[in-house]
């Protein structure tokens, strides 16, 4: 069995850190910045789409200047590299039950790869699981399915063995895709919609409940 896990709004709850990097982006360029909520909606599609999107003010991206792009870019990303995990947290069950899963384990995360390794060792992750894989290590990110093909191969593992567990619509759609089981956790962003309107195959209130469902 090879277990397939999102990182932000399953595993940990980042958005107070993304939130505070997308402000100081914002203010560095002088524009409007936004309340912790309402960045959280943005989350979900990794780091460029995140910061077009406070560009743009929301969710649909507006036209941005390339030149301005790559500014906010450059301080965003140098900001939230100095300020990973200043007040993530863990959600509540996911040590316990990631000591208790005995499979392999492995994050598909839209986060971009750099960021991956340094959040998991300063929250003391990283050795819960065989490997991670952010949005730009393959060419694709979900909702493609191709990281979740490309990670069964990788461990060779067929997908009927394969589990992807997330809290966005990314992360169902790319299980769909790719035909593994999906089971999805209520409690994460998913960018303010209902996630049972994906349909996952299997929706937890709890972390710990996938002691119970898998």
């Amino acid at each position: 069995m090879l277990l397939l896990f999102d990182l932000d709004g399953t595993l940990i709850d980042s958005a107070k850190d993304l939130a505070t990097s997308i402000n100081y982006m914002l203010k560095t360029l002088n524009k409007k910045t936004y309340d912790e909520k309402i960045i959280t909606k943005w989350i979900g599609n990794g780091g460029e789409v995140l910061i077009k999107r406070a560009l743009s003010g929301g969710m649909e991206i507006k036209e941005i200047d390339e030149k301005e792009f790559l500014k906010a870019k450059e301080i965003f990303f140098n900001h939230y590299k100095n300020n990973l995990a200043n007040n993530t947290t863990i959600y509540d069950g996911v040590i316990e039950t990631l000591k208790n899963l005995p499979y392999k384990k492995v994050i598909i995360t839209n986060k971009p790869h750099e960021f991956v390794k340094p959040i998991l060792e300063k929250l003391n992750l990283i050795e819960y699981f065989d490997g991670y894989f952010g949005g730009d290590y393959f060419e694709e990110k979900k909702p493609s399915p191709l990281p979740l093909l490309k990670v069964c191969e990788i461990y060779k593992t067929p997908i009927q063995k394969a589990i992807m567990i997330g809290d966005s619509k990314n992360d169902i759609l790319a299980g769909k895709k790719a035909n593994i089981k999906t089971i999805a956790v209520d409690y994460g962003y998913n960018q303010g919609e209902d996630i049972k309107t994906y349909n996952p195959d299997i929706i937890i209130n709890d972390f710990r409940k996938l002691l119970e469902v898998i």
